[in-house]
């Protein structure tokens, strides 16, 4: 990966809590908590999770960066929504979990050097995990919830619309 492709990810990284805001102020309180169908998220759910991976990721760049050779513990985000009843947490402070999470860790990652980029860590379920790997996954992460969350709107609406 180029500086400039670095850099442009970095970009996408810090501008998706933006995304996910207006995704988000789109949504009808009605929507909030409706679930597209059996085990899916309603788009609380979809906030929450945002908090607890950006969470997740921000301490795993860290690692990967910080430490040698760490290991990258996986969890189940479908049993952490179930475990932390997602439902019953507070938005506002999810969606600020996020946006302070990322403000804090792009500026980290706006100052790292080339050679920091290249250090590996092995994640428990996929391997070898770089701090590239790191930065292609998260800087999509928040788009596409975003645009899960607008899928969940537009789902809510078809199903009232025969009401």
């Amino acid at each position: 990966m180029t500086p400039s492709e670095r850099e442009q990810l970095i970009r996408r990284y810090a501008d998706g809590p933006r995304l996910l805001r207006e995704a988000l102020a789109r949504v009808p309180a009605e929507a909030l908590k409706w679930r597209p169908a059996e085990h899916k998220w309603s788009v609380h759910e979809v906030i929450c999770h945002c908090a607890d991976s950006e969470t997740n990721a921000a301490t795993r760049i860290r690692y990967v960066v910080g430490e040698t050779d760490p290991a990258i513990v996986a969890y189940d985000q479908d049993r952490w929504a179930v475990a932390f009843d997602y439902h019953s947490l507070p938005l506002e402070p999810s969606l600020a979990q996020v946006e302070a999470v990322r403000g804090y860790t792009a500026a980290l990652l706006s100052r790292l050097p080339d050679a920091a980029w290249s250090r590996a860590g092995r994640h428990t379920e996929s391997g070898r995990y770089t701090a590239e790997d790191w930065l292609t996954i998260y800087a999509e992460h928040l788009e596409i919830h975003a645009r899960q969350v607008e899928r969940n709107v537009a789902a809510w609406r078809r199903s009232r619309s025969g009401d």
